[in-house]
């Protein structure tokens, strides 16, 4: 039988490309003028919005060979919507502009939609609009805005001593399903390898930190130790997480490490694209589930300065990923 020819991005004009994508994108229960005229238009109830970018290149931070078009989809809106719930906020709108190569498939593009809508739809948030370019490489970014409901942003500097830091989500299972896939080992562990296509995260848990009363917070992107040391630094504290905090991680991950010949505490601390949230709160609040107090927050002085402590030590942990250092 013969192949069936695949129609590409070059066979087809913006108008039809976008004809087979825009239906496929949910509207959400904060758009008032969905996709279709020059500008969308999003409810602001609170009288502000929380917004935030990301851009994902292909080879950089995904690759077509081990990624369909929607776990790609599925990634570039956990990722915006973690940031969005970092903030204390509830998602309500994506917009995406996308960078195509003209030998790409249209049906990755339609897979992409999916996989937005997978991810956006359950939550009433909204794919209003974004952009079209031909390009030498893929490229998706994506915007998302979010609600703060009436409350104070949860920045990265409200941190102070005596609070606890408490984390919701997993560590180093993203890490782990790189490995795996990178060692073409992908069949070992099927749920490590789907943490790093399209990783998930406890978007509600943000929202409720913020009303439980959350002194500081940070999406855990780019490795535990990294952005605990983002947080730190900000709200210039040090931060000494319990060596035995992430002992489920360890534990998940230990046969798969065993194999690989990989370190356990590399994945845990350093390994990112989890999308965990990792937040303070007063020692007196009530840490709501799914947060698990992880660790505190001392201060910092002459002999302490801002940073990350693992059981009162340094870690000789790699800190995580660095978008230019590696």
């Amino acid at each position: 039988m013969a192949a069936v020819s695949e129609t590409l991005v070059r066979e087809v004009s913006e108008d039809a490309l976008l004809a087979r994508i825009v239906p496929l994108l949910p509207v959400g229960r904060a758009t008032l003028l969905p996709s279709g005229d020059d500008a969308a238009v999003v409810a602001a109830p609170d009288a502000r919005f929380v917004v935030t970018t990301d851009v994902l290149v292909e080879d950089r931070h995904f690759r077509r060979a081990w990624s369909t078009g929607r776990d790609v989809g599925r990634r570039a809106a956990v990722q915006n919507l973690a940031d969005v719930a970092a903030m204390g906020a509830v998602p309500t709108a994506l917009v995406v502009a996308l960078g195509v190569p003209g030998e790409l498939p249209v049906a990755w593009l339609e897979d992409l939609a999916r996989g937005l809508a997978d991810e956006c739809g359950p939550l009433g948030v909204g794919v209003v609009g974004g952009d079209l370019s031909g390009g030498s490489e893929l490229t998706v970014a994506v915007t998302a805005l979010g609600d703060l409901e009436g409350r104070a942003p949860v920045t990265r500097s409200g941190a102070r001593p005596g609070d606890v830091v408490a984390h919701a989500g997993v560590c180093g299972h993203s890490a782990a399903g790189l490995a795996l896939l990178s060692a073409d080992l992908e069949t070992l562990d099927d749920e490590l390898v789907a943490a790093y296509r399209h990783p998930t995260s406890p978007l509600a848990a943000g929202p409720s930190a913020a009303r439980a009363g959350a002194t500081a917070m940070i999406d855990v992107s780019d490795g535990l130790l990294r952005d605990a040391g983002r947080l730190a630094t900000a709200s210039a504290v040090v931060i000494d997480l319990d060596t035995d905090a992430f002992a489920a991680d360890r534990h998940r991950l230990a046969a798969v490490a065993d194999v690989l010949g990989a370190d356990v505490a590399q994945w845990v601390l350093g390994g990112g694209e989890d999308h965990g949230l990792l937040a303070t709160f007063p020692s007196s609040a009530a840490v709501p589930p799914p947060f698990v107090v992880v660790g505190r927050v001392l201060p910092a002085g002459p002999g302490a300065a801002a940073g990350v402590l693992v059981g009162g030590a340094s870690s000789a942990v790699r800190p995580g990923w660095d978008h230019f250092a590696g």
